[in-house]
């Protein structure tokens, strides 16, 4: 570990802290130390140092050097020329920003093309289930991840949630595009303008008042192990929703979707040595870093509560279909999250999700018959539809940019 990391580490000490009251004060949950051996990762070894101590130290002293040099509109202005993974980098970027990003947008030499193609028919055969896991089940999930919520609500992006999931869905929803790692596909491109938003919210947020009251004594945000927090509740939780509703799949499925989000993490500049490299692993990682960390935040029931109000409005102005949403939301990530989440009970469509959803899913896979499925399964299919293409419209026009400021306020 060089020289900064170990200036870092002096720094950043504490666990988490104590979280946003919402009438009273909720205990800590800090994460467990780290045992996970990287033995189990796509490296196969590394110095097991503990991911909460580890950043991405050379993209972070770039990025803050754009900022401080007043390059960042610049920057974005080209950028946002750059749509293809098979695209040269633009003219006009400052050398040692392109220097870094012709590196960066290099896969791994483990890739494996089969697998990544793997996956890109299975994203496009499942995409029903994943696209709902994905956007609503881990929208709900990195509400109730504390750290998550407050870098969100804090930066920039954390005033206008709206343009929030849009730059979100960029990402998700390139990794399940069928193009994803292909030429003309756009996960390279969106991964690393990512990894570069990244580093400008580590060099802003610690100047931000609210995030540094609240940040429960982290000096530097989205450490790796935020990173593979989050990482776990997109394909880990996926994954496991995906065997308990017992949708059927190949090993060869499951193996390369595992796969797109393997060479997705590395990406976004995870280190190979974190990188689970089986299911297994992923799952032992995922009960050190995920779990122990979900908590109830005032700042993770507002993002909750406006994410909602989003995708209720997008099924019916003025919001009546709010109690599905409550309901489906509860549904995807159980009721311990979703109330940490503040998503209210909604009985009755409790009640009706948790009787139609499992039929549905057993009637897409061929598994009964038509007159098997309740007929209120079908507004609950409708409504996940809405909701995916939420995500989808969401992303249409926008675009990933380096932020320049915090939160406005």
């Amino acid at each position: 570990m060089d020289g900064l990391s170990r200036r870092k580490m002096v720094i950043a000490g504490g666990a988490l802290g104590v979280f946003g009251a919402l009438g009273v004060a909720s205990p800590a949950r800090a994460r467990s130390l780290w045992t996970w051996e990287p033995s189990g990762s796509v490296a196969g070894k590394g110095a097991g140092l503990d991911p909460d101590w580890v950043w991405d130290e050379e993209v972070d002293q770039l990025v803050g050097s754009v900022i401080d040099r007043g390059d960042v509109p610049r920057v974005n202005e080209l950028l946002r020329t750059w749509t293809r993974n098979d695209q040269p980098l633009p003219d006009g970027l400052p050398a040692d920003l392109r220097e870094f990003m012709e590196k960066a947008r290099q896969l791994p030499s483990w890739a494996d093309r089969d697998k990544l193609e793997t996956a890109a028919k299975f994203n496009e055969s499942r995409g029903l289930y994943l696209n709902l896991l994905n956007g609503v089940g881990g929208g709900m999930l990195s509400t109730a991840i504390p750290r998550e919520a407050r870098a969100v609500y804090y930066s920039k992006g954390g005033a206008d949630m709206e343009d929030r999931v849009a730059k979100t869905s960029l990402l998700g929803f390139a990794v399940g595009d069928l193009n994803a790692y292909r030429p003309d596909g756009k996960v390279v491109v969106e991964a690393v303008k990512t990894r570069l938003v990244h580093a400008a919210v580590r060099h802003l947020l610690p100047k931000s008042p609210g995030w540094s009251r609240t940040s429960g004594g982290q000096k530097i945000p989205i450490s790796q192990a935020d990173m593979l927090v989050t990482w776990h509740s997109l394909p880990t939780y996926a994954m496991r929703k995906l065997l308990d509703w017992k949708v059927p799949m190949k090993s060869a499925e499951s193996a390369g979707y595992l796969h797109v989000w393997q060479v997705t993490a590395h990406m976004l500049g995870i280190r190979d040595e974190y990188i689970p490299a089986s299911w297994d692993a992923a799952n032992a990682q995922s009960k050190q870093v995920l779990d122990p960390v979900l908590a109830r935040t005032r700042e993770g029931v507002e993002l909750t509560d406006i994410l909602l109000g989003q995708l209720a409005e997008q099924t019916s102005p003025g919001g009546i279909d709010r109690p599905l949403v409550n309901a489906l939301a509860r549904y995807l990530v159980g009721d311990q999250v979703a109330d940490w989440d503040g998503i209210p009970r909604e009985p009755f469509w409790e009640k009706a999700i948790e009787t139609a959803w499992p039929k549905l899913v057993a009637f897409r896979e061929k598994l009964i018959p038509l007159p098997l499925v309740p007929p209120l399964a079908w507004t609950i299919d409708e409504a996940a539809r809405q909701y995916i293409l939420f995500y989808l419209t969401k992303g249409r026009g926008t675009r990933i940019e380096i932020p320049e400021t915090n939160r406005p306020g």
